[in-house]
């Protein structure tokens, strides 16, 4: 894979991450009845993808705030992405039109409960957002090639810490397309639109 600055890379993936929380912002504003509406039978609501997200957040951003408070070597002015850590971000991240293809399966405990309190989820993804854009300022002084953090599948497979912030962000980017999905597929416009639950039982 290409390598990059990494100071840019860096700077990258906090531009994405506040468009993310930009977005989140608007999604705060509608009604919690339109947030946890599915729908269809099976399918999930907002407050579900958001959930969703919020299970990779808890098991991801601890790791990555105890690999940079750890790390005693210098920063790297280049980040090179592996092969496998592309490859999994290069899947995830929607496509240059902003639309997503292929169906991935979800990991039993990345599954979202079927009952939520939306507003909780949304200030649960919220405070995520913010201590990753934390992270990602203090990535700067560490070196993202070397340090290596385990995926949430199996502790035995680890990337570089760098292909996992690409993938954590290409994962919320691609939710967040699915959001827009279940917006419309529910009537509500997408986000940004203020609805009421009026007709939208």
């Amino acid at each position: 894979m290409k390598k990059v600055q990494a100071i840019t890379f860096l700077e990258t993936m906090q531009t994405d991450t506040q468009q993310i929380m930009g977005r989140l912002a608007q999604l705060k504003q509608l009604p919690a009845n339109i947030l946890v509406q599915q729908p269809e039978p099976g399918r999930w609501s907002v407050a579900q993808v958001i959930e969703h997200l919020n299970t990779y957040g808890r098991f991801y951003l601890p790791q990555l705030q105890k690999a940079i408070k750890t790390y005693n070597g210098t920063s790297t002015e280049y980040f090179a992405p592996g092969w496998l850590g592309g490859y999994f971000t290069n899947s995830m991240r929607p496509k240059a039109d902003g639309t997503i293809t292929g169906k991935m399966k979800t990991l039993k405990n990345h599954n979202p409960a079927p009952t939520l309190d939306a507003m909780n989820v949304l200030q649960e993804f919220e405070q995520q957002e913010i201590e990753l854009v934390q992270l990602l300022l203090k990535a700067k002084e560490v070196n993202i090639n070397r340090i290596r953090i385990p995926v949430s599948i199996t502790p035995l497979l680890k990337l570089k810490m760098g292909d996992v912030f690409g993938f954590i962000i290409a994962h919320h980017q691609r939710h967040f397309v699915q959001i827009e999905n279940v917006l419309k597929a529910i009537g509500s416009g997408g986000i940004g639109k203020r609805q009421t639950a009026e007709g939208r039982q």
